[in-house]
This record gives C-alpha cells, sequence and structure tokens, in this order.
C-alpha cells in the first residue's frame, strides 16, 4: 500500500467513525445541536453530517455563539455557508448576555469576551431544550481535551467532572441523561489538526481566508501576532505593523493570534502543519496561556 493510499484509507476510517457518531446521537437524543463558528474543525463536522443525513435536512439546527468581536471574514463565511447549505442557523449572542446582565464585560487592554461564552452557550442549550450538542473538539489540541470522551456528559448546571464520566468501551455510546442534563458530542475526537487539513484538501471545502497567509496590520504582545482592531486596547510601547500572517484556529480577535506564514493554500498549509511540533491553541490562543489548568477550568464550569 503506497503512502497516499495508505492517508485516504486513515482518513476513511476517521469518516466513517465519526458519521457513526452523528447517527448515534441521533438515534438516541430528542434535540441535537451542532455547534459551528466557521473555523476549520466545525467545517469538517458540517461536512460529515452531510455523508452522515443528505439528501435529507440534518436533524438538528445549527448554533454559533457570537462574541460580536470574531473576525468578520470568518462571519461573512459562516452565514454564507449555512445558506448554501439550506439549514437553520441560531446565534446566540454574548453581546445578548451582557445587556440583560447574564455577563459583565471585561475591561482594560487584555479584555476577551471569550470566557463569557460559557453563559451564552448554557442559556441557548436551556432556551432552546437541546439535550446534545456536536463541537469540533480534538484530542490533541490540549490536555484538558484530552481527557474528553466521545460523549461528554454535563450535568444539570451545564458542568464537566471528568471523573464522572462512562466507559466508552467497543465504541459503544450510553446516551441516556436525566432531565436537565446534556451531552457534548465529539465526532472528531480521534482526528488531528493534520487529518483535518487533509480532510479538507480531500473533500475539496471552502475555509475562511484568513486561515491562508495575507498581509495584515498587527502588533505584538506575549510572543504572539494579534490583529490591530477595534476589540482590541493597545498597551504602552505595542506598535502596529504589517506582516504577512495566517491563522490556525479562529475566535475572538482579543485572544487570537496569528502565525507569520507565507502559506497561501490548501496544500502549502498541510505541508507546514506537518512539520510543527505546537498545538494551534498552545501557540496561537492566550486564553489557554493564563495557567496550566486555564481550558480545564473552564470546562467545567460548562465551556465547550
Amino acid at each position: 500500500m503506497n503512502a497516499a493510499h495508505y492517508e485516504l484509507s486513515h482518513l476513511r476510517a476517521l469518516e466513517a467513525e465519526a458519521v457513526h457518531i452523528m447517527r448515534e446521537v441521533a438515534a438516541e437524543l430528542e434535540r441535537p445541536v451542532l455547534l459551528f463558528s466557521g473555523g476549520k474543525d466545525s467545517i469538517v463536522l458540517l461536512r460529515l453530517a452531510e455523508k452522515a443525513f443528505r439528501p435529507a435536512r440534518f436533524p438538528f439546527p445549527i448554533m454559533h455563539v457570537d462574541t460580536g468581536h470574531n473576525f468578520p471574514e470568518v462571519i461573512e463565511f459562516r452565514d454564507r455557508r449555512v445558506a448554501e447549505l439550506g439549514e437553520e442557523l441560531i446565534v446566540a449572542s454574548v453581546q445578548e448576555s451582557i445587556d440583560s446582565g447574564r455577563a459583565v464585560e471585561e475591561l482594560g487592554p487584555r479584555a476577551s469576551r471569550n470566557r463569557l461564552q460559557t453563559v451564552t452557550l448554557l442559556d441557548a442549550i436551556e432556551e432552546h431544550r437541546f439535550d446534545a450538542a456536536f463541537g469540533g473538539a480534538r484530542r490533541d489540541e490540549e490536555r484538558a481535551r484530552a481527557k474528553e470522551r466521545v460523549f461528554s456528559f454535563r450535568d444539570d448546571f451545564g458542568q464537566w467532572d471528568p471523573k464522572r464520566q462512562r466507559p466508552e468501551l467497543w465504541s459503544l455510546y450510553n446516551g441516556r441523561i436525566r432531565r436537565g442534563e446534556h451531552v457534548r458530542v465529539f465526532p472528531i475526537s480521534n482526528w488531528t489538526e493534520l487529518d483535518v487539513w487533509r480532510y479538507i484538501e480531500e473533500e475539496g471545502l471552502e475555509v475562511p481566508p484568513i486561515y491562508f497567509a495575507h498581509r495584515r496590520q498587527v502588533f505584538r504582545r506575549d510572543g504572539m501576532l494579534y490583529a490591530v482592531s477595534p476589540y482590541v486596547e493597545l498597551m504602552d510601547g505595542e506598535e502596529p505593523f504589517e506582516a504577512s500572517v495566517r491563522y490556525r484556529t479562529v475566535g475572538d480577535m482579543s485572544c487570537t493570534g496569528g502565525v507569520q506564514s507565507e502559506a497561501v493554500d490548501i496544500r502549502s498549509v498541510v505541508a507546514e502543519i506537518a512539520t510543527t511540533r505546537i498545538t494551534e491553541r498552545g501557540e496561537t490562543r492566550a486564553d489557554d496561556r493564563v495557567t496550566e489548568a486555564a481550558m480545564e477550568d473552564r470546562k467545567r464550569e460548562g465551556y465547550f
């Protein structure tokens, strides 16, 4: 078996596992939802949902927890992609959570709305009575996410306890939950970042242009390159400059950094990712650098 054939077989095995998981959720749970940020992992989830359920409509809506401080290119892509699919999009707004007093806006040059997404997500799950939420988390992203099962159970407060998760022997998933509880489901848990990009290449999927190298006004902070935007206050000594950057992950502009790159297409991105030894969150997400347990602390509270 040559390398190309092996790689395709590997991707098809991952695809088959993910499609099986999605169909299991549709069969076992009553009101699922697919979380979609416009990022590469959730773009793959949309394609997997197509493989699982087309030509029928998805048996669940699509939902984005919108901080209001997202990259404009990603929001444009989100709206266009969902419209192309003809599916229902629910936008859960962090700004509405702030306006209603459910969340408190952070202030200062290091302020971010990223953590505020938790209450918005939990409120949306309760409002729409969702009992399962598909997410694009992968085990290779971060140590807390490496603890996740495929079916990640959350209590009636939306909280996650890694010590109280169910075994998943022989790919058997127990979706039984009590009233008020819900489950986060991660169909691409066993994928790597490189798998995701190779699948995007193989399937010919479109991604937002910020994933490719482009000239942008940025500034340097804590070893990361942030886009100059109305949502980030510069500190003394921080000077904007232009650089060729691309983004390995998308999110709130206040905490998502770019990497210097010349990778202008999917093939060159795949080659770049194949040689890196730092995960995308470790390199470009400031919110994961607060403490060693930053992600796990947020997940225990109900974060993605």
